[in-house]
């Protein structure tokens, strides 16, 4: 089994793993970072959804040898590693009982994160479209949305991660 470096969270980290293993694999089985989901392991679901180089990517569908020499964010990396504080996005989704069973949950987050850090005022319509990708098994949409939604408005309200 070859090496292969990962940047993830802004740590860099050695694993061994076959030159088959999804990121997914590595991350939830190798590296513990189980917030990552595998649910449908197809590319359907968006549960596995991590950001690489600040895009939403299915890490069920992307090689973890792929994803080396490029910056994976999890959901385990968005709140303040000194502090715990939350990211804003993750607050919302607490305040407004944006998950349910929370499986769909990182993926929705991190994936809102990505298109707030593009566009820092997103209509409705833009979330939804964002998060097409994303499939809530709750059916958990319009809280979903309206999460998204207030936390990109406290985030140009100055509320920022403390990172």
């Amino acid at each position: 089994m070859p090496d292969i470096i990962l940047k993830i969270n802004g740590a860099q980290v050695e694993v061994k793993a076959v030159a088959t293993a999804t990121l997914a694999e590595v991350l939830r089985d190798e590296l513990g970072l189980t917030g990552t989901k595998m649910m449908c392991n197809e590319g359907e679901c968006g549960a596995c959804t991590v950001l690489i180089n600040g895009k939403p990517m299915l890490s069920c569908m992307t090689l973890a040898i792929d994803a080396q020499n490029k910056d994976i964010l999890t959901i385990e990396g968005l709140a303040n590693p000194v502090t715990g504080q939350l990211h804003p996005i993750q607050k919302a989704f607490v305040e407004h009982s944006g998950m349910q069973c929370g499986v769909c949950t990182p993926g929705m987050i991190l994936t809102a994160k990505a298109l707030i850090d593009e566009n820092p005022k997103p209509t409705e319509e833009d979330v939804r479209r964002a998060l097409a990708g994303n499939l809530c098994r709750c059916g958990n949409y319009r809280r979903i949305a309206e999460c998204v939604l207030d936390a990109a408005e406290k985030m140009r309200a100055g509320e920022k991660d403390e990172k």
